[in-house]
């Protein structure tokens, strides 16, 4: 019997020790309906994930570049939701479609006017993106999430290739290359309207199923890890338990 117990208290420890050490997969990101090719227009969505149990998410910001501004940042209207767009002068000015551009978006922000994104919820909030730099492969932009309870997540630190993800990786655009006609595939007219979630607030989906394809693995192969290792571990308990009784 104290085997038995032994081992009990081992594999609650594994199973415990394999949860605490689980990474956080829920991160604010940028994703493109289709493709955002380079020099061509896209329409966007950033993806904001509620991360806490107790709080809801009543206020999201997002930051545009300034080494690559962009000429046109259009948000589509979302119920639920008051949005602010703040614009900057440019120190050089763009020219689009033969039209000089003097200003450029420098940050949207989103704020709850109804209930925001509950615990166990996300929501995706829509921009038409144009024109797309052509001598970047990326455009980060940084975020900063706000909760309920007041506390602020700023989802801006860069992201380094072959090093560990940071605790809050800065959403990343990837650019593609780009087309003849520097239109991309991606239109540059507002996203279909989400769809409300009642008693979620407006368009606020459920968080499960709807990781994205890297995290999602990640999240399963690591569940998939925790059980064999249960699994395992149940059966040392049998055995010894079988050999005590003999």
């Amino acid at each position: 019997m104290r085997t038995f117990a032994r081992l009990a208290a081992l594999s609650a420890a594994t199973i415990a020790g394999l949860a605490i050490a689980s990474p956080a997969f829920a991160h604010v990101s940028v994703q493109p309906e289709g493709t955002a090719a380079k020099g061509g227009y896209a329409t966007v969505n950033v993806k904001v994930p509620n991360e806490r149990a107790d709080a809801s998410t009543v206020k999201v910001e997002v930051s545009f570049p300034t080494d690559h501004p962009l000429a046109s940042v259009m948000p589509q209207a979302m119920p639920g939701w008051t949005i602010a767009v703040t614009k900057t002068t440019l120190a050089k000015p763009l020219t689009l479609h033969g039209k000089s551009i003097t200003e450029a978006v420098s940050k949207v922000t989103w704020t709850a006017t109804d209930k925001g994104i509950q615990p166990g919820y996300f929501q995706k909030f829509p921009l038409s993106l144009g024109q797309l730099p052509e001598d970047a492969d990326e455009l980060v932009l940084k975020a900063l999430q706000t909760y309920s309870s007041k506390e602020v997540v700023r989802w801006i630190e860069p992201s380094e290739e072959g090093q560990e993800e940071p605790e809050h990786p800065a959403p990343v655009l990837h650019l593609s290359a780009a087309t003849a006609d520097h239109h991309g595939t991606s239109t540059a007219t507002a996203a279909p309207a989400p769809k409300a979630s009642a008693g979620k607030g407006h368009g606020a989906e459920s968080a499960e199923g709807h990781d994205d394809s890297g995290h999602g693995t990640e999240r399963w192969l690591g569940i998939g890890g925790m059980v064999l290792g249960a699994a395992g571990l149940v059966t040392a308990l049998i055995t010894s338990r079988r050999r005590g009784d003999a």
